[in-house]
């Protein structure tokens, strides 16, 4: 198999394990923010979106910009899977909000997902914290001969 120039035209040639590009990023991030926005400063019609509070903590939007999955969470609350149905019907509304104040040729299709990432670190906090782990990093702290 040959390899692909970097200039080729049927697109970049770069490996997927790399990560996203600069221009992922880069929308990714405004997406959030014009997100976050809409969602501090607009009522929805939908009665299970009436009075809740939610918080945009991520964006990764796919290589062709077609896609993007938006990471929420409710800020003290673990009962973001309950809204996530509500947020699927009201995202062609996020959308038109998104396509009035970014300038991209094609507008994101949205797909929400709860964020689990505080958890995760609060789980791995309380890890480090047992009994067990604080014994093997006093034990190691003794060892150091660079001490």
């Amino acid at each position: 198999m040959t390899q692909r120039s970097p200039f080729d035209v049927v697109g970049p040639a770069v490996d997927p394990a790399e990560g996203p590009s600069t221009r992922q990023l880069r929308v990714a991030e405004e997406v959030r923010h014009v997100l976050a926005d809409l969602f501090t400063r607009t009522e929805f019609r939908d009665p299970e979106l009436y009075g809740v509070s939610v918080t945009v903590t991520e964006v990764r939007v796919s290589p062709d910009f077609r896609h993007a999955t938006v990471f929420v969470t409710r800020l003290g609350r673990d009962d973001v899977h309950v809204v996530l149905p509500a947020l699927k019907r009201v995202s062609s509304f996020l959308r038109r909000g998104l396509s009035r104040k970014l300038r991209l040729r094609t507008v994101p299709e949205l797909h929400f997902q709860p964020d689990v990432s505080l958890d995760h670190a609060m789980e791995v906090e309380h890890l480090l914290h047992t009994p067990e782990v604080q014994r093997d990093l006093k034990s190691d702290s003794t060892s150091d001969p660079e001490d």
